[in-house]
């Protein structure tokens, strides 16, 4: 698929963007041919469109937005869509926490953000889904949800030795597969999840990671974590240097060892590459992340500056809904 044809099907399709509106599409220098794509598309559905593109230096990593930049997230008018194309390294995730915040702050904008994007995600992964194959990955993910609807806690086991529980009481369950006008407009660029903020001092047992992690990539060991009370207590793992960028990661603050995201893959096409960005939509799997949720819709309270996911291979989840009853909603990686 052609890199504009993908940026177009995700507008039309997922961020539901109309002739007439405005975007602002807001890109790492290294991003750039991805950005002209995102705008030569904009452009095609007559959409008002900007770019601003910022400079990356090696070893360097961001902390704070350009004054610059803020003016323009902050504008009396907003635009009506922000997609961000941004590098996906684990240093910067405060910085892009950050710019999701300002440009979710009013309420009026939908938001695309893309952190680790890579062009070959628009001609073949994650994102070169055409409008039919979009359409039935979001029919996909509104039958779980309605399977999800008066869940109390959350089950998962895994061959790799994932073994935990969380609750999920009174917490909302959405997709980003889709915009949600009243309660959420930003969504990941590639997306392909159900999801929700679990209670944040619910986790408890052991987590397996066995494919990928955020802001590392695919994983040759895997990564032990142990949680008491949703907060992690004891990582382990062979990968000493996965290991080290987890543990400095969860040092950010107080709130980035509690549980934050629970998810399921439902993207089609997507591959388990290097940037986790699209690893995660991968059908079949879920995946579990520790930090910042208060974007998410409903009751969330883990107010972290960082946000740091674990993907896990064949995992089997059963729910217990507030009646009780159990049942299992995927089986060994299988959707039931």
């Amino acid at each position: 698929m052609k890199p504009k044809e993908a940026a177009i099907n995700a507008l039309e399709n997922i961020i539901e963007a109309k002739p007439g509106e405005s975007i602002l599409i807001i890109s790492d220098d290294i991003k750039r041919e991805i950005a002209q794509a995102f705008a030569e598309g904009a452009l095609e559905i007559g959409l008002w469109t900007r770019i601003n593109v910022l400079e990356t230096r090696e070893n360097i990593f961001r902390t704070e937005s350009p004054a610059h930049l803020i003016e323009m997230i902050n504008l009396h008018n907003p635009p009506d869509i922000f997609i961000n194309l941004f590098r996906g390294i684990a240093e910067e995730i405060p910085f892009r926490v950050k710019i999701m915040e300002l440009e979710g702050r009013k309420g009026r904008s939908r938001v695309g953000h893309c952190p680790g994007i890579t062009l070959d995600m628009l001609t073949e992964g994650a994102l070169a889904l055409t409008k039919d194959q979009i359409i039935e990955m979001q029919d996909n993910a509104r039958n779980l949800l309605t399977k999800l609807q008066e869940v109390e806690s959350v089950h998962i086991t895994a061959p790799g030795g994932s073994d935990f529980t969380f609750s999920v009481k009174g917490r909302t369950w959405f997709s980003d597969t889709f915009i949600d006008w009243k309660t959420r407009k930003n969504m990941n660029l590639p997306t392909g999840e159900v999801l929700i903020g679990p209670v944040e001092t619910s986790m408890q047992g052991i987590l397996v990671c066995d494919l990928a992690v955020g802001g590392i990539g695919p994983i040759d060991h895997p990564i032990i974590i142990e949680a008491v009370n949703g907060r992690v207590e004891k990582i382990s793992s062979e990968d000493k240097n996965a290991l080290k960028i987890v543990e400095e990661t969860q040092a950010t603050d107080k709130m980035a060892k509690n549980i934050g995201e629970f998810a399921f893959g439902l993207n089609p096409k997507a591959r388990i590459v290097e940037e986790f960005l699209e690893s995660e939509k991968v059908s079949n799997t879920i995946h579990i992340a520790f930090g910042a949720n208060l974007s998410y819709p409903g009751i969330t309270s883990n107010y972290s500056k960082t946000h740091q996911d674990f993907l896990i291979d064949k995992p089997t989840v059963e729910v217990k809904y507030l009646d009780g009853n159990k049942t299992v909603v995927m089986e060994n990686g299988k959707l039931q």
